[in-house]
């Protein structure tokens, strides 16, 4: 491959290796070698470990045995240094620094077989991670346990299961495939762990903030969480019962996210109207808000929420998905529009994802555009009576009759653009 480029080329490459090489070695001097101790490397030392690993790679390219047995050589060196070195000091060795002579030492190479961003974005990479050391560290020490395998589930999730769930529709009764329903369970997921990690990792006071992360995670679970944290006071608190509302506000706009996924046409449509309820629900909870008496209680914490990748959380989400597949397809079949309606009145008393997503995906065959979107906000609608429901169980009368009234003045709206959608 060397051979097809031109001595001008060549050269090129080459200035391209050490000034990568550079760079990376401005970086460990400037973290690694502010310590009493030197480490071995820094912008000497890499550029000549990628010369040398050029030259060895250009005298035997075909079998790279002279590369290898550089490599080798290194890597023997760097042990013996570092191993004497970090007994000395009584510390526990460190790979970041030998591994970090070794990438320099294969710039060389690289440079002169592989596109120019490979080695760009390989030095880009080592410096950051070099340069990041006392942040990484802080945020290993900060991240629970239970995250990485949190983390972990949700990679099982997308990067294991999807590509090996089939594409082809299993029962004659629904055109949902399996895929489908997966695609909806990581859609879904894929948005409320977002909000969760940002919920339990942004530094925050107060509950607005965490109130309209909550509506991208669940307005309902959210609705909950501030009902139950205003019970808790004794005097009312507008950061809480103004947040119900704005989680509220934040679900339309989720609504016509997850739409959008599956169904651009569908997610134009409900545009406007979700835009709509969108500005309605944050007008009454602005209006909320500046009629707010003088408190002098401190912020509270921000509500805690429930991690949105437990096993029997998606399993519970898979078998609704499914439900609504087969019940959508039943109704329409049996009652017509009129049913698929009516089922949409009920799922807003449960979970409207699955419904939702369901209609997003064509469950329902033989609906108009205009009447799937009706039916959606017939389910979003359905859904604010029963956190109306929720505010007033959880939080009190005295206390959450506002943002329980709000709510269903915004279901009431929902309806009437529904109506307006049948015309």
């Amino acid at each position: 491959m060397v051979s097809a480029h031109t001595p001008l080329e060549i050269a090129g490459r080459l200035g391209l290796a050490l000034g990568m090489a550079v760079f990376m070695g401005l970086a460990l001097e400037g973290v690694y070698k502010r310590e009493p101790r030197t480490a071995p490397g820094g912008i000497r030392t890499f550029p000549l470990l990628a010369i040398l690993g050029a030259l060895l790679y250009l005298i035997d390219a075909p079998s790279l045995l002279l590369f290898a047995v550089g490599l080798a050589a290194i890597a023997v060196w760097l042990y013996a240094l570092l191993r004497r070195q970090n007994a000395e000091a009584a510390e526990r060795p460190t790979l970041v620094v030998a591994t970090a002579n070794l990438i320099a030492y294969v710039f060389g190479p690289v440079a002169l077989t592989q596109p120019s961003w490979i080695l760009v974005s390989a030095a880009v990479i080592s410096v950051l991670l070099i340069e990041s050391r006392e942040t990484l560290h802080r945020v290993a020490q900060r991240v629970a346990s239970d995250e990485v395998y949190t983390l972990g589930k949700f990679l099982i999730l997308v990067g294991i299961i999807l590509p090996l769930v089939p594409d082809k529709a299993v029962v004659s009764w629904t055109p949902i495939t399996p895929l489908q329903v997966w695609l909806a369970l990581v859609a879904i997921s894929t948005l409320s762990y977002l909000s969760y990690l940002l919920q339990r990792y942004l530094p925050t006071s107060g509950a607005m903030l965490p109130s309209i992360l909550g509506g991208a995670y669940s307005s309902t679970a959210t609705t909950v969480a501030l009902a139950r944290l205003q019970r808790g006071h004794a005097e009312s608190r507008p950061e809480l019962t103004v947040g119900i509302v704005v989680a509220t506000a934040i679900m339309y706009l989720r609504i016509d996210i997850v739409v959008a996924l599956f169904n651009h046409r569908l997610a134009l449509l409900l545009l406007p109207p979700l835009l709509g309820l969108f500005a309605l629900t944050a007008a009454i909870a602005a209006w909320q808000w500046l009629r707010r008496g003088p408190t002098t209680t401190p912020a509270p914490e921000k509500p805690l929420v429930m991690n949105p990748l437990q096993l029997p959380a998606a399993v519970t989400f898979a078998a609704l998905f499914v439900l609504m597949a087969l019940a959508s397809t039943w109704v329409r079949d049996s009652f017509g529009r009129a049913g698929v309606f009516g089922l949409a009145a009920v799922s807003g008393v449960t979970d409207i994802d699955p419904f939702v997503l369901n209609l997003a995906q064509g469950s329902v065959v033989g609906m108009s555009l205009g009447s799937v979107g009706a039916a959606i906000l017939i389910a979003a609608s359905s859904n604010n009576v029963l956190k109306a429901v929720y505010a007033l169980a959880f939080g009190g009368k005295r206390n959450c009759l506002r943002p329980a009234l709000a709510l269903l003045v915004t279901a009431a709206a929902g309806v009437a653009i529904a109506v307006l959608y049948l015309a």
